[in-house]
């Protein structure tokens, strides 16, 4: 027995001692250690046994879900790419945004593996303060550390602008808008480039680039040629068409494709409301069907300018040109621009109708009417030199 336990056995006694209780309390007391010894000892082992008991649950929930040793990591790491990247994307990032923002908006773009892992090398990087609102080229599946260092190189990342090109605009106006961006393009670069479709990745049944230039805001890429930025043009053309089986669905309307982009260049020239580009293109194929004239306004515009009038004078429809749809029967040689993905849909998916005539009532709201009869066609027109009258110098 332990000598310190002897000692308080006998103080024990000695403080009992007259009481005649020296041999029971003895007896008692020993008995009473050796059971909280008993206890302390089943403590700890039932301790222990709970502690295993909780890891096996936490091991076999983690294993239930399938994530294994890979979900443990990642409660403690954030998971990150390594590397430089590969392929090219383009990140917007907008005044105002947090830092936290930023990762979120990386991560959805693929460009890191997780914000968490953008958001610590930022936190640890003091030049994170410095990154700007910006549209940026990065690369996919690059380390955070690496798509911070390409951020903060504004030279190598930062695109050098944008260019937005509106519907409706013909090649000779996308010339001009390339050729007056920031791009700086040397003289005439925009014209030489149109001057040369086989370089422009135009589909094989393109007469010319017009047509073909799809309207977008598209960012520049460094060191851009007016090549470059037309060829991203016509290449998003091919994939609006693409969208719309334009080929097939126009072939079983007895229309090549090529006659289904000229329809859908007038469609966009002849009214801004979307809902009504079916009825448009309804029209024209129901005035082509009937051996009548087309009659549109639009189609000499293209060739003497519209000058912001919306209709055409005698004079201007005497105009030659194979363009001038009042004297000259079906489509004409070419589209007038460039239509939407819209325009070109309605082309291919015209209403159902038997309207021969249109007309602008409203230039403020662009409302217009339909009609099927000449005689209702001139109620219309009426409507609309109603509204020109009240509205002087709008027409």
């Amino acid at each position: 027995m332990d000598q310190d336990v002897e000692g308080e056995d006998r103080q024990a006694d000695d403080l009992g001692s007259g009481l005649g209780l020296r041999a029971e309390t003895r007896v008692e007391r020993r008995a009473s250690r050796r059971r909280s010894r008993g206890r302390r000892a089943f403590g700890c082992f039932a301790g222990l046994v709970s502690l295993i008991v909780v890891g096996a649950l936490v091991a076999g929930a983690v294993v239930g879900f399938g994530k294994g040793k890979d979900a443990l990591a990642g409660i403690f790491s954030a998971p990150d790419y390594q590397g430089q990247g590969t392929g090219t994307v383009v990140v917007e990032i907008t005044a105002g945004q947090s830092v936290s923002s930023i990762a979120d908006t990386l991560e959805k773009k693929e460009v890191v593996k997780s914000a968490r892992a953008f958001e610590r090398v930022a936190r640890d990087d003091p030049r994170s303060l410095q990154l700007q609102a910006a549209t940026y080229t990065l690369h996919k599946h690059m380390s955070a550390k690496a798509a911070l260092d390409l951020m903060l190189n504004t030279q190598l990342s930062v695109l050098v602008t944008r260019i937005s090109v509106p519907a409706g605009k013909t090649m000779a106006e996308v010339a001009m808008i390339l050729q007056n961006s920031k791009m700086k393009l040397p003289a005439g670069a925009a014209a030489t480039a149109l001057g040369k479709p086989a370089m422009l990745g135009l589909p094989p049944y393109a007469h010319s680039p017009e047509g073909f230039l799809f309207p977008g805001t598209y960012d520049v890429p460094k060191d851009a040629t007016a090549y470059t930025m037309l060829k991203l043009m016509t290449a998003n053309y091919a994939k609006a068409a693409a969208s719309l089986n334009l080929d097939k669905t126009a072939a079983r309307k007895g229309l090549d494709p090529y006659q289904a982009v000229i329809v859908a260049s007038i469609i966009g020239a002849e009214t801004n409301r979307q809902q009504d580009y079916p009825k448009v293109a309804r029209v024209i194929y129901n005035r082509i069907r009937a051996g009548m004239k087309l009659q549109m306004d639009s189609t000499i515009h293209y060739v003497v300018g519209r000058n912001g009038g919306v209709f055409t004078t005698p004079e201007q429809r005497k105009n030659p040109s194979k363009y001038n749809t009042y004297l000259y029967k079906g489509l004409p040689p070419t589209p007038i621009n460039s239509p939407t993905r819209e325009e070109l849909s309605a082309a291919i998916n015209p209403a159902q109708g038997s309207w021969l005539y249109f007309t602008l009532v409203n230039l403020d709201t662009g409302e217009t009417a339909f009609a099927s009869t000449a005689a209702e066609h001139q109620a219309n027109v009426k409507k609309l030199q109603a509204w020109c009258q009240a509205h002087k110098n709008r027409c």
